[in-house]
Protein backbone atom coordinates (compact mmCIF):
# COMPACT_ATOMS: atom_id res chain seq x y z
CA UNK A 1 0.00 0.00 0.00
CA UNK A 2 1.43 3.52 -1.03
CA UNK A 3 -0.12 6.47 1.44
CA UNK A 4 0.74 9.91 0.13
CA UNK A 5 0.37 13.03 1.92
CA UNK A 6 0.64 16.39 0.48
CA UNK A 7 1.34 19.06 2.84
CA UNK A 8 0.12 22.35 0.96
CA UNK A 9 1.61 25.84 1.81
CA UNK A 10 -1.85 27.92 2.11
CA UNK A 11 -1.40 31.35 1.14
CA UNK A 12 -3.58 32.42 3.36
CA UNK A 13 -5.58 29.48 6.10
CA UNK A 14 -9.16 29.75 6.20
CA UNK A 15 -9.34 30.50 9.54
CA UNK A 16 -7.86 33.83 9.36
CA UNK A 17 -10.57 36.61 9.50
CA UNK A 18 -12.59 37.77 6.40
CA UNK A 19 -11.63 41.35 7.29
CA UNK A 20 -10.44 43.45 4.79
CA UNK A 21 -6.52 42.93 3.85
CA UNK A 22 -4.02 45.89 2.60
CA UNK A 23 -0.47 44.56 0.91
CA UNK A 24 2.67 45.71 2.23
CA UNK A 25 6.37 45.46 0.62
CA UNK A 26 9.53 46.48 1.96
CA UNK A 27 12.58 45.03 3.17
CA UNK A 28 14.51 43.93 6.18
CA UNK A 29 17.65 44.95 7.58
CA UNK A 30 20.21 45.03 10.71
CA UNK A 31 21.41 48.30 12.02
CA UNK A 32 24.55 47.97 9.37
CA UNK A 33 21.85 48.08 6.87
CA UNK A 34 22.55 44.67 5.76
CA UNK A 35 19.80 42.96 4.33
CA UNK A 36 18.69 39.91 6.90
CA UNK A 37 17.72 37.10 5.29
CA UNK A 38 14.61 34.44 5.75
CA UNK A 39 12.83 36.39 8.57
CA UNK A 40 9.53 35.26 9.49
CA UNK A 41 7.04 37.88 8.83
CA UNK A 42 3.14 37.91 9.90
CA UNK A 43 0.73 38.16 12.89
CA UNK A 44 0.82 35.31 15.00
CA UNK A 45 -2.46 35.75 16.87
CA UNK A 46 -4.69 35.87 13.45
CA UNK A 47 -1.95 32.81 11.84
CA UNK A 48 -1.24 35.40 8.58
CA UNK A 49 2.43 34.37 7.45
CA UNK A 50 5.03 34.00 5.21
CA UNK A 51 9.33 34.39 5.16
CA UNK A 52 11.51 37.13 3.50
CA UNK A 53 13.56 36.33 0.71
CA UNK A 54 17.24 35.84 1.18
CA UNK A 55 17.95 39.61 0.30
CA UNK A 56 15.19 40.72 3.19
CA UNK A 57 12.25 41.45 0.92
CA UNK A 58 8.92 40.63 1.96
CA UNK A 59 5.17 40.77 0.77
CA UNK A 60 2.27 40.18 2.76
CA UNK A 61 -1.69 41.33 2.54
CA UNK A 62 -2.86 41.53 5.87
CA UNK A 63 -5.30 43.62 7.71
CA UNK A 64 -4.60 46.77 10.07
CA UNK A 65 -2.80 45.20 12.65
CA UNK A 66 0.75 44.93 13.74
CA UNK A 67 2.89 43.46 11.67
CA UNK A 68 5.28 40.90 13.47
CA UNK A 69 8.90 39.90 12.51
CA UNK A 70 10.96 37.35 13.69
CA UNK A 71 14.77 35.90 13.65
CA UNK A 72 16.72 33.75 15.61
CA UNK A 73 19.45 36.62 15.76
CA UNK A 74 17.80 39.46 16.15
CA UNK A 75 14.98 41.03 18.40
CA UNK A 76 11.65 41.33 16.90
CA UNK A 77 10.42 43.92 14.99
CA UNK A 78 6.92 45.26 14.94
CA UNK A 79 4.97 47.81 12.22
CA UNK A 80 1.51 49.00 12.99
CA UNK A 81 -0.39 48.14 9.95
CA UNK A 82 -2.42 51.10 8.78
CA UNK A 83 -2.91 51.40 5.19
CA UNK A 84 -1.20 49.48 1.84
CA UNK A 85 2.20 50.36 1.85
CA UNK A 86 5.56 50.13 -0.33
CA UNK A 87 8.97 50.67 0.62
CA UNK A 88 9.01 49.57 4.30
CA UNK A 89 12.02 48.99 6.17
CA UNK A 90 12.30 47.53 8.82
CA UNK A 91 15.87 47.85 11.13
CA UNK A 92 16.20 44.75 13.40
CA UNK A 93 18.90 44.92 16.17
CA UNK A 94 20.80 42.13 17.22
CA UNK A 95 20.05 40.12 20.25
CA UNK A 96 22.08 39.56 23.17
CA UNK A 97 23.73 36.10 23.00
CA UNK A 98 23.41 34.45 26.13
CA UNK A 99 26.25 33.93 28.77
CA UNK A 100 28.65 30.42 27.96
CA UNK A 101 27.31 27.96 30.49
CA UNK A 102 29.73 24.88 31.40
CA UNK A 103 28.38 21.60 33.35
CA UNK A 104 30.87 19.71 35.08
CA UNK A 105 30.39 15.65 35.38
CA UNK A 106 30.71 12.79 33.52
CA UNK A 107 28.62 12.65 29.62
CA UNK A 108 26.84 9.84 27.69
CA UNK A 109 26.55 9.60 24.51
CA UNK A 110 23.02 9.01 23.17
CA UNK A 111 19.84 10.06 21.15
CA UNK A 112 17.73 12.78 22.27
CA UNK A 113 15.18 11.77 19.52
CA UNK A 114 14.69 9.11 17.20
CA UNK A 115 12.67 9.42 13.92
CA UNK A 116 10.25 6.25 15.10
CA UNK A 117 8.52 3.69 12.91
CA UNK A 118 8.18 3.73 9.51
CA UNK A 119 5.19 4.27 8.28
CA UNK A 120 5.01 1.34 5.64
CA UNK A 121 5.09 2.53 2.07
CA UNK A 122 4.43 6.07 2.58
CA UNK A 123 5.49 9.33 1.93
CA UNK A 124 4.82 13.07 1.76
CA UNK A 125 5.47 16.10 0.15
CA UNK A 126 6.17 19.78 0.71
CA UNK A 127 4.97 21.58 -2.44
CA UNK A 128 4.67 24.87 -3.84
CA UNK A 129 1.28 24.41 -5.76
CA UNK A 130 1.51 28.18 -7.48
CA UNK A 131 1.51 30.11 -4.28
CA UNK A 132 4.62 31.63 -3.04
CA UNK A 133 4.00 31.85 0.91
CA UNK A 134 6.91 29.62 2.61
CA UNK A 135 7.41 28.89 6.01
CA UNK A 136 5.64 25.39 6.51
CA UNK A 137 6.88 23.26 9.35
CA UNK A 138 6.56 19.71 10.72
CA UNK A 139 9.01 18.09 13.51
CA UNK A 140 8.80 15.97 16.56
CA UNK A 141 8.50 16.46 19.96
CA UNK A 142 11.37 15.29 21.91
CA UNK A 143 12.21 15.54 25.96
CA UNK A 144 15.62 16.02 27.86
CA UNK A 145 15.57 14.14 31.13
CA UNK A 146 18.84 15.76 31.85
CA UNK A 147 21.37 18.66 30.70
CA UNK A 148 21.39 17.00 26.73
CA UNK A 149 24.21 18.82 24.41
CA UNK A 150 23.07 18.85 20.87
CA UNK A 151 25.95 17.34 18.26
CA UNK A 152 24.31 15.64 15.49
CA UNK A 153 20.77 16.61 13.71
CA UNK A 154 19.97 13.92 11.23
CA UNK A 155 17.06 13.85 8.67
CA UNK A 156 16.42 12.52 4.72
CA UNK A 157 14.66 13.69 1.67
CA UNK A 158 13.73 10.82 -0.92
CA UNK A 159 13.34 12.93 -3.83
CA UNK A 160 13.43 17.04 -4.37
CA UNK A 161 12.38 18.57 -7.50
CA UNK A 162 12.11 22.27 -6.08
CA UNK A 163 14.96 24.90 -7.53
CA UNK A 164 16.98 26.58 -5.39
CA UNK A 165 15.35 24.74 -2.00
CA UNK A 166 16.48 25.78 1.49
CA UNK A 167 14.93 24.35 4.78
CA UNK A 168 15.39 25.63 8.29
CA UNK A 169 15.86 23.56 11.14
CA UNK A 170 14.42 25.07 14.56
CA UNK A 171 14.20 23.93 18.16
CA UNK A 172 11.60 24.68 20.21
CA UNK A 173 11.41 25.04 24.16
CA UNK A 174 7.63 24.00 24.98
CA UNK A 175 6.28 26.07 28.23
CA UNK A 176 3.37 26.71 29.92
CA UNK A 177 -0.49 25.94 29.58
CA UNK A 178 -1.48 26.56 26.53
CA UNK A 179 1.91 25.55 25.11
CA UNK A 180 4.30 28.14 23.93
CA UNK A 181 6.87 27.36 21.64
CA UNK A 182 9.93 29.21 22.42
CA UNK A 183 13.06 29.04 19.62
CA UNK A 184 16.49 28.59 21.28
CA UNK A 185 18.65 29.24 18.43
CA UNK A 186 20.51 31.97 18.70
CA UNK A 187 22.38 31.23 14.94
CA UNK A 188 20.35 30.11 12.35
CA UNK A 189 20.66 26.48 10.55
CA UNK A 190 20.24 26.28 6.85
CA UNK A 191 20.12 23.57 4.59
CA UNK A 192 20.38 23.74 1.11
CA UNK A 193 18.76 20.58 -0.58
CA UNK A 194 20.10 19.59 -4.57
CA UNK A 195 17.60 19.21 -7.19
CA UNK A 196 17.53 14.78 -6.70
CA UNK A 197 15.11 12.25 -7.81
CA UNK A 198 17.60 10.12 -5.36
CA UNK A 199 17.54 9.97 -1.16
CA UNK A 200 19.83 12.71 0.51
CA UNK A 201 20.90 12.00 4.21
CA UNK A 202 22.20 15.40 5.72
CA UNK A 203 23.85 15.38 8.83
CA UNK A 204 23.86 18.79 10.98
CA UNK A 205 26.58 19.57 13.16
CA UNK A 206 25.19 23.34 14.69
CA UNK A 207 27.72 26.23 14.60
CA UNK A 208 26.84 27.40 18.32
CA UNK A 209 26.57 25.75 21.12
CA UNK A 210 23.24 24.26 22.07
CA UNK A 211 22.82 22.59 25.60
CA UNK A 212 18.99 21.67 26.23
CA UNK A 213 17.80 21.98 29.97
CA UNK A 214 15.64 19.52 31.29
CA UNK A 215 12.29 19.85 29.40
CA UNK A 216 10.09 19.18 26.22
CA UNK A 217 11.87 20.60 22.95
CA UNK A 218 9.77 20.37 19.30
CA UNK A 219 12.48 20.15 16.74
CA UNK A 220 11.67 20.64 13.28
CA UNK A 221 11.68 20.91 9.35
CA UNK A 222 10.63 24.39 7.67
CA UNK A 223 11.12 25.38 3.76
CA UNK A 224 12.05 29.20 3.50
CA UNK A 225 13.17 29.18 0.30
CA UNK A 226 13.51 28.17 -3.62
CA UNK A 227 14.08 30.01 -6.94
CA UNK A 228 11.40 31.79 -7.48
CA UNK A 229 11.35 32.22 -11.59
CA UNK A 230 10.71 28.38 -11.15
CA UNK A 231 7.51 29.19 -9.44
CA UNK A 232 6.31 31.80 -11.93
CA UNK A 233 6.91 29.51 -14.77
CA UNK A 234 5.24 27.07 -13.09
CA UNK A 235 2.22 29.77 -12.61
CA UNK A 236 2.79 30.49 -16.30
CA UNK A 237 2.26 26.82 -17.29
CA UNK A 238 -1.45 25.62 -17.78
CA UNK A 239 -2.18 22.80 -15.51
CA UNK A 240 -2.83 20.29 -17.92
CA UNK A 241 1.10 20.30 -19.05
CA UNK A 242 2.47 20.89 -16.04
CA UNK A 243 4.74 17.94 -14.36
CA UNK A 244 3.40 16.73 -11.42
CA UNK A 245 5.89 16.46 -9.52
CA UNK A 246 7.52 20.16 -10.38
CA UNK A 247 8.14 21.89 -7.28
CA UNK A 248 7.60 19.10 -4.64
CA UNK A 249 10.23 17.82 -2.02
CA UNK A 250 9.49 14.28 -0.80
CA UNK A 251 9.85 12.93 2.76
CA UNK A 252 9.38 9.75 4.48
CA UNK A 253 6.63 9.32 6.88
CA UNK A 254 7.66 7.91 10.73
CA UNK A 255 5.01 7.60 13.33
CA UNK A 256 6.02 9.89 16.17
CA UNK A 257 4.79 12.94 18.43
CA UNK A 258 4.87 16.00 16.06
CA UNK A 259 3.85 19.14 15.20
CA UNK A 260 2.70 21.15 11.65
CA UNK A 261 2.50 24.53 11.07
CA UNK A 262 1.09 25.65 7.44
CA UNK A 263 2.48 28.90 7.58
CA UNK A 264 4.82 30.69 9.45
CA UNK A 265 3.48 32.83 12.14
CA UNK A 266 0.31 30.25 11.85
CA UNK A 267 -0.90 28.11 14.68
CA UNK A 268 1.03 24.52 15.58
CA UNK A 269 -1.20 21.46 15.20
CA UNK A 270 -1.18 18.36 16.83
CA UNK A 271 -0.35 15.38 14.78
CA UNK A 272 0.90 11.37 14.74
CA UNK A 273 3.76 11.56 12.27
CA UNK A 274 6.85 13.31 11.95
CA UNK A 275 9.58 13.26 8.49
CA UNK A 276 12.03 10.97 10.70
CA UNK A 277 14.46 13.86 12.16
CA UNK A 278 16.99 12.53 14.85
CA UNK A 279 18.98 14.05 17.43
CA UNK A 280 21.74 12.69 18.99
CA UNK A 281 24.52 14.40 21.57
CA UNK A 282 25.91 13.75 24.98
CA UNK A 283 23.43 13.24 28.08
CA UNK A 284 25.27 14.75 31.57
CA UNK A 285 24.84 12.23 33.84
Amino acid sequence: MRIRLILTLLLFPVCVSAQERVSIRGRIVNEKGEAVEYVQVGIPQRGIGTVSSLDGRFEIEVPADTLEFHHVSYQPGYYPVSGEKEGVLIVLKEAELPPAVFIGGDTKEKYLLRAGTKVPGANGAFHYPGGIVKGEELGSVAKARKPFLIKDIRFSILANYIPGCVAAIHIYRIEGEPEAFIDILHKPIYVHIDVSDTRQDFDIQPEETLLLEPGRYFISFALVDCDMDAVRRLQETPESQRDPQSMHVYVPFYFKSSYQRFSAMGKLVYIPFNIGISVKGFEYQ
